[in-house]
Order: structure tokens, then C-alpha cells, then sequence
């Protein structure tokens, strides 16, 4: 662990639902598609990243998050970084803790050391995560049970890892079709008792399992294509999502969420959308 001289800042994030209060983003101001990793870079390969427009989406996401009392914290971009606009990957916080991610794929090693260097120069305490590949989008948490899928760039000993940091929490590896890149790319917890879900990506016995905890929303394959599943919450039932998900946002509305739809269309060209882009350091008021 490193830990700061000067008095650490704290983060709080128990659940993916609870009043979103602070965030790490980043611009996608060199965003490109250079290594191709899943099937909608491969889908988006010739035309590749209009960026300024990715850069013009992704400044209007975050002001609709600042809109609605999120403070939004800007991670320098690097021009040879082209995924650094994807801050859930490089970290993610569970409970009290703080993790650095260990990068799987060459495009994105040296992202950490960003993220590294923004946590030292403000005083956060952090694990490192070394020794394993362990990116974020593959974590998901709710209260005392951690989530963690079992993917392309996530590996099961980091997993063991984990649990051996968080003996107060389950963790529970949730394989999915390394196709679909990271967990919250076909799961992603709501609330409680609700979660979206792309099914065919995931095992007969681990469906089972999180039908038993929560109702599952399914998400279209065509609007899983279009990172349907990877909304935002930002507490009280308000949501993040993409207009073009028609159905997944009318199934959230007649559950009672308040879908705010923003166009980020380009963005997830890349492969990810509102979650991906949010690396949250403090949600609720549990400090």
C-alpha cells in the first residue's frame, strides 16, 4: 500500500447506486481505435474516432453530471493513451479502499502510472495491484459483496488477490465470453433487487445465482452492441443512458428510473460508455 505523508483524502463507494459525489473522468482528447478489442472496435475500425465530437459528447456528459451536484475531477490526458477515457478501468474503489488497476493489454499499461501520480500528488491512499491483470470495468460492487468477472483482462488469481484484501466482503467470480471485454459490458447492478443483463454472455449456473438475488432486466443483443447494459447511476433511481438503447431505457422507466438520456455515440465506438467513463471515488454520504 502506498500511503501519503500528509493527512490521506477518503473515498466511500459501497454500492453501484448510492448517491453518486465525486469522479474521476477523462477527455478523449486523442481517443482512437489502434488495437482492436472487441466486436464494436472491430465493427468501427475503418471509420475509427471523430474526436473532436467524441471530446464534444463526453464534455456534455460531464456536465449533466455536474448539472445534478457531481463534483467531476479531470484526469490529465496522455497523447499515447488513446482508451485513458475509459477511468474505470485503471481504478475502482470498494468500500474504504482504493485499487490501482494492473492493466491487461499493452494499449493500456501505463494508464496506472497517471492515475498513480493524480493519487499521490493529492493525497489518496491506494493498493497496487501488481502482481495480477485486473482492470475495473470488470468490479462491480454491492454493500458487502463484490462482483468480479473473469475475462480477457481480468485473471483468476487477481481475483484471489482481491479477496484476500476485502476479508469483510464475498467476492465472486462471475466468468463471462471474453468477447464481450469486461462484466459491466453485459451485467450491471441498479439497486438492490434489480440489475441489467446481457444473459448470453454469461454461464447457466452464475444466472441462476443473480436471479436469485435480482430481478434482471434483459438488454437486446443489438443494444448490448450498443453498450446497453453499461448506464450510470447516480443514485435515487436516476440513470445514465444512451437514446438509441429505446427498449433497455423504457424497461428502467417503467420501473420507475429517471433515464437521462445523453448522446455518446461516439464514444462508444471504442467499447464503452457512461460507466467505463467514471472511475467513482465517493458515492452516498458514508465517510
Amino acid at each position: 500500500m502506498t500511503i501519503p505523508t500528509e493527512e490521506p483524502n477518503k473515498v466511500s463507494c459501497f454500492s453501484e447506486y448510492h448517491p453518486l459525489r465525486k469522479v474521476l473522468v477523462c477527455e478523449p482528447r486523442h481517443m482512437s481505435i489502434d488495437e482492436i478489442i472487441n466486436e464494436t472496435q472491430k465493427h468501427y475500425a475503418d471509420e475509427n474516432i471523430d474526436k473532436e465530437l467524441a471530446v464534444k459528447q463526453h464534455t456534455a456528459f460531464v456536465q449533466s453530471m455536474r448539472d445534478h451536484g457531481i463534483e467531476v475531477i479531470p484526469l490529465p490526458h496522455v497523447e499515447e493513451f488513446p482508451e485513458q477515457v475509459f477511468t474505470r478501468d485503471i481504478g475502482f474503489a470498494l468500500g474504504r479502499q482504493l485499487f490501482v488497476s494492473h492493466m491487461g493489454r499493452g494499449i493500456r499499461q501505463g494508464e496506472d502510472n497517471v492515475l498513480i501520480r493524480w493519487l499521490e500528488r493529492n493525497h489518496y491512499s491506494f493498493h497496487n495491484l501488481q502482481q495480477n491483470n485486473i482492470e475495473g470495468g470488470d468490479v462491480m460492487v454491492d454493500q458487502d459483496t463484490v462482483y468480479v468477472g473473469v475475462s480477457g483482462r481480468t485473471s483468476k488469481h487477481a481475483i484471489h488477490q482481491l479477496a484476500a484484501l476485502l476479508p469483510n466482503c464475498q467476492v465472486v467470480a462471475i466468468p463471462i465470453d471474453r468477447a464481450y471485454l469486461h462484466l459491466d459490458c453485459v451485467f450491471n447492478v441498479l439497486s438492490p433487487t434489480e440489475a441489467l443483463i446481457f444473459s448470453p454472455a454469461l454461464h447457466r449456473d452464475d444466472l441462476e445465482r443473480l436471479s436469485r438475488r435480482y430481478e434482471l432486466i434483459e438488454v437486446l443483443k443489438s443494444e448490448q452492441f450498443k453498450m446497453g447494459t453499461n448506464v450510470l447511476s447516480i443514485g435515487n433511481k436516476k440513470v445514465f443512458s444512451l437514446p438509441v438503447n429505446e427498449q433497455a431505457n423504457r424497461d428502467l422507466r417503467s420501473r420507475g428510473y429517471d433515464v437521462i438520456e445523453v448522446d455518446f455515440s461516439e464514444v462508444i465506438k471504442s467499447g464503452g460508455s457512461f460507466r467505463c467513463c467514471t472511475l467513482p471515488l465517493i458515492r452516498g454520504n458514508q465517510l
